[in-house]
């Protein structure tokens, strides 16, 4: 009997991964763009307001006045202190230490921990920068950036964040809540750490960034905004969202 030929079988493709399994596996990618981002955010939640200081050393007053507490609160634990001490350098470090009270117990638990942290600012103000840290934040940006971090509760986030807005640096400075959005849009994998994950979204916008000033401090306010409200670290409402339809989290976890 003569054999029958064996049958031809195509040689097996490599299983392609699906945008679920890529995001599962953290090798997302970034379908829309930093500027459809931001423009659908305004759309969503409007303008920002502007931000509520901008004075480099207040805005470092502004954050160690309170902790862990809300936006309402934090402004008016920092009103108590401009109303009753005021917000150079000089005047909180010769401030009776009741006046510097008052605003860090409106600002939240251990208040005289904030207290000496207040003193302790004024301090490093006038020892590092003769009392004005505006010339500081306008000249080279490392320097700047190593000045700044100097101070309680200023780290690169942080010091971008005010060279962004007091003396309108080419960056688009992110905290935790922006960061994460960015993140969940596939801007960039989450590394081990919260520097690396810092580092490498900061590296995928860098090309992307709003030319003017305005429009990157509005960026940073309406990115916090929606991690906020919507793109919550916890159960997001990705339902809402009016960006899920190019969002990497949501397409690797319907």
């Amino acid at each position: 009997m003569t054999a029958r030929p064996r049958k031809q079988t195509a040689p097996r493709r490599k299983p392609t991964t699906s945008p679920r399994q890529a995001s599962a596996l953290g090798k997302t990618t970034a379908p829309l763009t930093l500027a459809q981002v931001v423009s659908t955010l305004r759309g969503l939640y409007g303008a920002p307001a502007a931000p509520p200081v901008t004075d480099p050393f207040e805005m470092i007053l502004w954050e160690n006045v309170a902790y862990l507490v809300s936006d309402a609160q934090r402004a008016e634990a920092f009103e108590i202190l401009r109303r009753r001490v005021g917000t150079t350098p000089q005047a909180i470090r010769t401030a009776k230490t009741a006046d510097l009270l008052a605003a860090a117990e409106r600002g939240g638990m251990r208040p005289m921990d904030r207290v000496a942290r207040l003193r302790t600012i004024a301090d490093l103000a006038i020892e590092e920068c003769d009392g004005d840290l505006r010339d500081i934040v306008r000249g080279p940006m490392a320097e700047a950036k190593r000045t700044l971090r100097k101070f309680p509760s200023v780290g690169e986030p942080s010091a971008e964040k005010i060279l962004m807005t007091s003396a309108g640096a080419p960056m688009l400075a992110l905290e935790s809540n922006g960061l994460r959005v960015l993140v969940r849009l596939g801007f960039a994998a989450e590394k081990k750490n919260y520097a690396a994950t810092y580092r490498a979204v900061q590296e995928a916008i860098a090309a992307q960034l709003p030319s003017r000033a305005p429009d990157r401090v509005a960026a940073h306010a309406l990115l916090r905004q929606h991690g906020q409200t919507l793109c919550k670290t916890s159960r997001p409402a990705c339902p809402a969202c009016p960006l899920a339809g190019g969002c990497a989290y949501r397409a690797g976890t319907l």
